[in-house]
């Protein structure tokens, strides 16, 4: 049986409904030998998280990230809700302990599985959005994933701005950026490092960061910033 208030612990809420938490742990695989169950397996309700967590993302990187096209946020939208990082995140709920498993799926690991542990987490949200409301389900999310978040964009950010100043410099000037690390400080386990980007003999940006990529990332967007001021024959 699965520990329901393990569970909402877990997740920092309180059902009012605990069935609805419970359905959201069904796996199709108990109720073809389990017929009689009073729940249906929880197969809806990943439809209704899964439908959730993509509006809560977009929504948080339409909000967040101005500047990114409709194109760059559908990739990083995509980057954070990949089957992969809801398994991890599941997982260290512990949804996978809880789990109505038939038992050819249980002997399979299926307690294990990405897509099983993927799909509940997708329920466990639909749950929460039946029972609490979309706003408290929305916060959920933005809890679990917030690193997810920060992480993925940054590497996407540090992509794009890179690929956009390599994109501009080579149509306007016919030449490719050149990334020079110019100084790092402190102790190897707390670097900082200071990258120049230049284009041709001009120094177009410098950045620093904790890593040569985030310095990088950081000199390819203040050389944006000066190039797109400028007017292509300027």
């Amino acid at each position: 049986m699965a520990d329901l208030d393990a569970l909402q612990k877990a997740l920092g809420v309180a059902f009012r409904d605990q069935s609805l938490l419970e359905q959201a742990l069904v796996h199709r695989s108990y109720l073809n030998e389990n017929p009689d169950f009073h729940l249906p397996s929880n197969e809806r309700l990943e439809f209704l998280g899964d439908s959730l967590l993509g509006f809560v993302i977009a929504e948080k990187l339409y909000r967040d990230f101005p500047q990114l096209s409709e194109g760059e946020m559908t990739r990083l939208r995509a980057a954070v809700v990949r089957a992969e990082t809801l398994a991890r995140l599941a997982s260290s709920l512990g949804l996978g302990d809880h789990l109505y498993l038939g038992r050819g799926e249980e002997a399979s690991g299926g307690r294990d599985r990405q897509s099983n542990l993927a799909r509940t987490l997708e329920a466990v949200l639909g749950a929460v959005a039946m029972d609490q409301g979309v706003d408290v389900a929305r916060e959920l999310v933005l809890r679990i994933f917030e690193d997810e978040i920060r992480s993925a964009s940054s590497e996407r950010l540090a992509i794009d701005h890179k690929s956009r100043l390599q994109e501009l410099v080579q149509a306007r000037h016919h030449v490719t950026p050149v990334y020079r690390t110019i100084n790092v400080e402190g102790p190897d386990h707390a670097r900082e490092f200071t990258v120049e980007v230049m284009v041709g003999r001009r120094v177009m940006g410098k950045g620093q960061g904790k890593s040569k990529r985030m310095a990088e990332e950081e000199a390819a967007r203040m050389a944006l910033e000066e190039l797109e001021q400028d007017s292509p024959s300027g």
